[in-house]
């Protein structure tokens, strides 16, 4: 019985899929709606076009600052097991290396965007 139940349900929501497929309004196609986006470049170029290197800097930054955010999140975890004291210390230390290298990556010129 609950076997035919499920068999039942599934066609039914298979043949409204069909349906709202089939009367929904269909996109118009293009040109540029067919063309796959590569980045921001022309597609139909070289693939051997020179690349701004700023892109990929930005990117590793952001990847940096990333990874390093996330091992932030389990120090609030930490708290339970630790006293405060030692808590506050870690915070600070881990907070402070993200800042002496932000501090860093903005003196080297890494963070200012030059066409």
């Amino acid at each position: 019985m609950l076997m035919t139940m499920i068999i039942i349900i599934f066609l039914i929501s298979m043949i409204l899929i069909l349906l709202v497929n089939l009367i929904s309004k269909k996109s118009f196609s293009d040109r540029e709606k067919n063309s796959p986006f590569e980045c921001g470049f022309d597609p139909k170029n070289s693939a051997r076009l020179p690349f701004s290197l700023q892109f990929f800097l930005i990117a590793i930054i952001f990847l940096i600052f990333d990874v390093e955010i996330t091992l932030l999140l389990p120090l609030i975890l930490s708290l339970k097991l630790s006293n405060i004291m030692n808590f506050t210390m870690i915070s600070m230390f881990f907070i402070l290396l993200l800042l002496i290298g932000l501090f860093h990556e903005w003196n080297q010129g890494a963070l200012n965007w030059i066409y």
